[in-house]
């Protein structure tokens, strides 16, 4: 197959001034990242700063008009972003993978153009009247993860643009073509200064960090580095949207048909080879149905094409880079040392390349395992049993953890009141993980805090305003 290179020769930059990014399956070189600075970061902020009062005085209709067109500049591009994304990142074109990402950033940025935003009535009476207004914030930093780095970042850049804000980004070290190609089409739209790249390392995360000219900071990534954030936008006061890590329990109930769910359930876990922070990560299954539910599973990983991403057909690939490779395999290592039962997969697939892991489903296992404790962010899902609903609630519960769950039943009712007790952001029924861009998406607890898409989304990126009258 032929990959188009326009929009990566637009964004490379030669060897000797550039960082090599790897082909996620074949670990061959794509092409080199530019290596920006906190020099470079603070260039762009100031640039961000410069523009941000003609892009806000455009008004919502001109922003939502440009949002528009770059969407359809984003749908002219798919394919090639699609063969792009499928190469740095490593999820396959098929499937729920790159052509369904580059879709979702059409669809979100529509989303974000077309949400109204209305001026809120909240008292009126005896001649009185007070309105919540929303105004831009200012300059936003958006810093970006390695897993959905062009769905992800448009999460982060389309409702901050259509608020009037500018915005700098910081992709991942790992996926910063994808995001230098998605930034190169927006840019074919917008003001300079209106949006800004920065290729950098951890030395400049921290510095958008702790930043004294940025308003707005919206990161996506790990609880730990979530902390850290916190800790360095204090002098600042910079508002925060964190969508930080999650290791989402599912329950199943008794008496639901194992088949009915499969699919479902399946793609819960394993979506993106399970390299999303809302997959389903801990699987609690009923024991009157729990070797159907395992046996059913194992049976679509052991079936599911896994390869190469452009190689057409394939819906699971390899891990994205070394350091996750080696996270997966040592948690199942462990799981197998403790007694569990790897029913498939639990072992490396060389045959298709350096960090690929077989799609493994793991049963007989417990709380207090490393596998269920932690976050695996891989194709692994352990399986446990237990007999009694309250006490399945209680070690769903038990995580640090809650940004998503799912409850799994023929009876919705009582699926909806077990959904009521669990603590997470979203809990779905007989699904994991299925998103809408108008529906508002964050974290409890450890997972993080504020709210993403439709008119949350647009709030969380913009300043309130009351007007009394």
């Amino acid at each position: 197959m032929t990959v188009a290179t326009s929009i990566l020769d637009a964004i490379t930059v030669p060897a000797a001034e550039g960082r090599a990014i790897p082909d996620a399956a074949t670990r061959e070189t794509i092409g080199y990242a530019p290596v920006h600075t906190v020099a470079d970061l603070n260039a762009a902020v100031a640039a961000a700063r410069a523009a941000q009062p003609a892009w806000n005085a455009l008004g919502h209709a001109e922003r939502s008009r440009i949002l528009n067109a770059i969407a359809d500049e984003i749908e002219a591009s798919a394919e090639e972003l699609a063969q792009l994304l499928s190469r740095e990142q490593g999820k396959p074109l098929d499937g729920p993978n790159a052509r369904f990402e580059v879709g979702a950033c059409t669809v979100w940025t529509r989303a974000a153009a077309d949400t109204p935003l209305e001026p809120e009535v909240v008292f009126e009476a005896g001649g009185s009247r007070a309105e919540v207004h929303y105004d831009a914030l200012g300059v936003v930093a958006a810093i970006g993860p390695w897993n959905w780095p062009m769905m992800i970042s448009v999460w982060q850049i389309a409702p901050s643009l259509r608020m009037g804000n500018t915005v700098v980004v910081k992709p991942s070290e790992f996926t910063p073509l994808s995001v230098l190609a998605l930034a190169e089409l927006f840019n074919r739209h917008l003001p300079a200064g209106v949006l800004t790249v920065v290729s950098g390392d951890r030395e400049v995360g921290a510095a958008i960090a702790r930043h004294p000219d940025i308003d707005k900071i919206m990161f996506t990534g790990s609880t730990a580095t979530g902390r850290r954030i916190v800790e360095a936008s204090a002098g600042s006061l910079a508002r925060l949207t964190l969508e930080l890590g999650g290791n989402d329990a599912g329950i199943v109930l008794p008496g639901t048909d194992p088949a009915a769910i499969a699919e479902n359930l399946f793609w819960g876990c394993f979506i993106n080879t399970g390299q999303t922070c809302a997959a389903l990560k801990r699987l609690y299954v009923h024991d009157s149905v729990y070797d159907q539910v395992v046996q059913t599973l194992a049976g679509l990983a052991a079936a599911t094409p896994m390869g190469r991403g452009l190689d057409e057909g394939n819906v699971l690939g390899p891990l994205q880079n070394e350091a996750q490779f080696d996270i997966v395999r040592s948690l199942v290592d462990d799981a197998r040392a403790r007694g569990a039962r790897i029913v498939t997969g639990g072992e490396p697939a060389p045959e298709l390349g350096p960090l690929f892991y077989r799609p493994t489903v793991v049963a007989d296992i417990d709380d207090g395992a490393r596998l269920v404790d932690e976050e695996q962010f891989g194709p692994v899902i352990p399986v446990i049993r237990y007999t009694d609903v309250d006490d399945a609630v209680r070690r769903a519960n038990a995580s640090d953890q809650g940004l998503g769950a799912s409850v799994w039943s023929a009876d919705v009712d009582a699926a909806v009141e077990v959904a009521k007790r669990l603590q997470a952001g979203t809990v779905w029924i007989n699904q994991h993980g299925t998103l809408n861009p108008v529906v508002p998406f964050g974290g409890t607890k450890a997972s993080g805090y504020g709210q993403e898409f439709g008119v949350a989304g647009l709030k969380a990126v913009a300043a309130p305003k009351v007007i009394s009258r």
